[in-house]
């Protein structure tokens, strides 16, 4: 048996469920204590079908595809996973993934938002809402926990019009000056500094910003900040550290 897998009977480990009602879940978090400790309250509510807990991304895509849980309830933040994770098992499987982390920037939710996430609730919140994030994501209901909803609120967030990223984003096709505008609108720089940088005027700069929003399918620089992440163009880094919600 692999280190950090937690089987519980034949059943869950055969890819076939008895209940159709009963989620089968896998738990992805590289903090041993934070899993152990989901593993418990799930089935202590009746959430008995929990195939086991990945420590790490190569884990939790090797899981998903051999034991076809409903749930991953996934911590990105976590050492060994990333934003990229929910991507992956997005294009991977049918699973309907329920983050769960700690405090969060709202670039990071946009990020989590975009990559697909079907459920958003934070680690510090109520058991009973951790409990009822899990069965309504498998309802295929989003939920987003009363915190997550504030940070929405406050950074303005349309979820509506947020696009969810596409796995292959091959297809967009972006201007060597276009990239420069994404990596120095992702950095914080204004228009006005952004003009003076690549010696060019405010109006330039402007319609640079308008042709790359509609290039990615995209409404607001924050969903940009995102594309740049995914994209290489600046460090996750920059922002998953001191800017907290």
């Amino acid at each position: 048996m692999e280190p950090g897998f937690v089987p519980l009977d034949l059943i869950s480990l055969s890819g076939f469920s008895l209940n159709k009602d009963m989620p089968r879940i896998l738990i992805a978090d590289s903090h041993e204590l934070v899993a152990c400790g989901l593993h418990a309250t799930l089935r202590s509510h009746g959430l008995d079908e929990i195939v086991g807990h990945a420590r790490n991304e190569v884990e939790v895509l090797r899981w998903t595809a051999d034991f076809n849980p409903d749930v991953v309830v996934l911590d990105f933040l976590a050492p060994g996973f990333c934003v990229e994770t929910i991507v992956k098992l997005k294009a991977a499987s049918r699973a309907r993934i329920l983050a769960l982390t700690d405090a969060q920037s709202g670039t990071v939710l946009v990020n989590a938002l975009r990559a697909g996430v079907d459920g958003y609730v934070k680690k510090d919140c109520d058991l009973l809402e951790i409990v009822d994030a899990v069965r309504e994501t498998h309802r295929g209901r989003k939920f987003y926990c009363g915190q997550i909803l504030d940070a929405i609120r406050k950074e303005g967030i349309d979820l509506e019009s947020l696009h969810v990223v596409d796995p292959d984003c091959s297809g967009i096709s972006l201007s060597k000056r276009e990239l420069e505008v994404i990596q120095l609108i992702a950095e914080g720089f204004t228009n006005p500094q952004i003009s003076e940088r690549l010696f060019v005027s405010p109006h330039t700069v402007i319609t640079h910003r308008r042709n790359i929003l509609q290039k990615l399918g995209v409404n607001n620089t924050a969903a940009v900040v995102m594309y740049a992440v995914q994209s290489g163009l600046v460090s996750p880094n920059r922002f998953l550290f001191g800017q907290a919600s």
